[in-house]
């Protein structure tokens, strides 16, 4: 341990000596506390790691979750043989399915923001507009029967149901042509 000998009787020299191994043992305490430091922020970083890890993966689950929510929405609404329309409470075409605007005789995104009564025969527009106001304020499922057209055109006869969300104020509306229906019972 001491590498020359030491005169225990001189205290000058054993004071030098016990304070160049202090010295020396501080060097190894803060080198071992560094040490330990030093594996405490890796061990920290690697449990860090492994929640970010963990989080990711639940990230992609819910990206997994939206695809598949979205992919069943875009097959109930868009393709659904049922034509759907979002109405504002004007009475603007806010969101249509493809059938809707099959049904109306037009591409569907030409028909966003144009007014859905612009597409009801003048015969049937009083009561469409009754409907269209019991919606909005019977705060219920309501329904009518009508004929679309346009231009002293007609386009076909409709059974449609409609309620208003609570969220925003606007008007689900569900569409259903009974033409054939009708020809056949009548």
């Amino acid at each position: 341990m001491y590498s020359e000998e030491i005169d225990f009787t001189d205290a000058k020299m054993l004071r030098s000596k016990a304070e160049e191994l202090l010295r020396d043992n501080k060097q190894k305490k803060f080198v071992i506390e560094e040490e330990t430091d030093v594996k405490k922020l890796l061990h920290e970083l690697q449990v860090h790691q492994i929640e970010l890890e963990m989080q990711n993966e639940e990230l992609r689950q819910a990206y997994v979750t939206a695809e598949t929510a979205l992919k069943k929405y875009t097959l109930l609404f868009d393709l659904s043989p049922m034509a759907f329309f979002t109405l504002d409470q004007e009475g603007a075409i806010c969101e249509l399915n493809f059938t809707g605007a099959e049904m109306l005789g037009d591409r569907r995104f030409s028909l966003i923001g144009s007014n859905f009564k612009l597409y009801v025969s003048e015969g049937s527009r009083s009561a469409f507009n009754n409907f269209f106001k019991k919606v909005y304020t019977s705060n219920s499922k309501e329904s009518c029967e009508i004929l679309l057209g346009y231009n002293n055109k007609p386009l076909c006869s409709v059974y449609m149901e409609g309620v208003v969300t609570d969220d925003d104020q606007k008007c689900l509306l569900s569409v259903v042509d009974i033409s054939k229906f009708k020809l056949q019972y009548s």
